[in-house]
């Protein structure tokens, strides 16, 4: 079972890695179009429409593997101080009350709004000549099948963690830097990175 969780987490790992380069390229694309605008005189109209669309893809398809990191914003503030069972109790109401309706909801109004997109070759009205749509449509349905899987291995987590009392280990990612574990590894305290400060602003004020 746990081989199963970890495969389903590198599959949504794989995905929000794979659509991070939307980041780069979405940085390209409106870099390239203020230049455009701004040196060249040459705006383009569809780019709007563009940059929404790769923002858009970009926040659905990081749902999953946000899930699966644990990186989503908890609202209660007392929640990591309850013991693991505790935690995944709440958790595992939560995920059948709102997730699982929710996404439901999601894959299913996005599968309409996506069918009835390809069936009219709907193309954006916000600009003349505006990008097609449907592939952005197409996104939501896709988006919402992947969270919801991602979501059913956490509700098997959590059903774990209350037999277990304690959580199922997660597919391990890049994490933030911690600057005190940067300092175990490389054996620093704070009073010498104090002293080789106040040593720099010795020798400025000497020069």
């Amino acid at each position: 079972m746990q081989k199963l969780l970890l495969f389903i987490d590198k599959a949504s790992t794989f995905v929000g890695h794979l659509f991070s380069w939307f980041i780069v390229a979405l940085t390209l694309l409106i870099s390239w179009e203020v230049y455009s605008r701004y040196v060249l005189d040459n705006p383009h109209p569809w780019a709007f429409d563009v940059m929404i669309m790769f923002y858009g893809t970009l926040f659905m398809m990081s749902g999953a593997y946000t899930l699966a990191k644990s990186g989503h914003v908890r609202g209660d503030v007392l929640y990591g101080f309850f013991r693991p069972r505790t935690q995944a109790t709440i958790d595992l109401i939560l995920y059948f009350v709102f997730f699982i309706p929710g996404v439901i909801a999601l894959c299913w109004a996005g599968y309409t709004y996506a069918a009835e997109s390809w069936a009219i070759n709907e193309h954006s009205n916000i600009t003349a000549d505006g990008p097609p749509i449907y592939p952005f449509k197409t996104i939501m349905p896709v988006a919402g099948a992947i969270l919801l899987l991602q979501g059913v291995v956490e509700i098997v987590r959590c059903v774990i963690c209350i037999k277990q009392g304690e959580w199922p280990s997660r597919e391990e990612d890049v994490e933030e830097v911690d600057v005190d574990k940067l300092k175990e590894m490389v054996h620093v305290k704070t009073e010498d990175i104090e002293k080789l400060d106040a040593l720099v602003v010795k020798q400025e004020g000497a020069r």
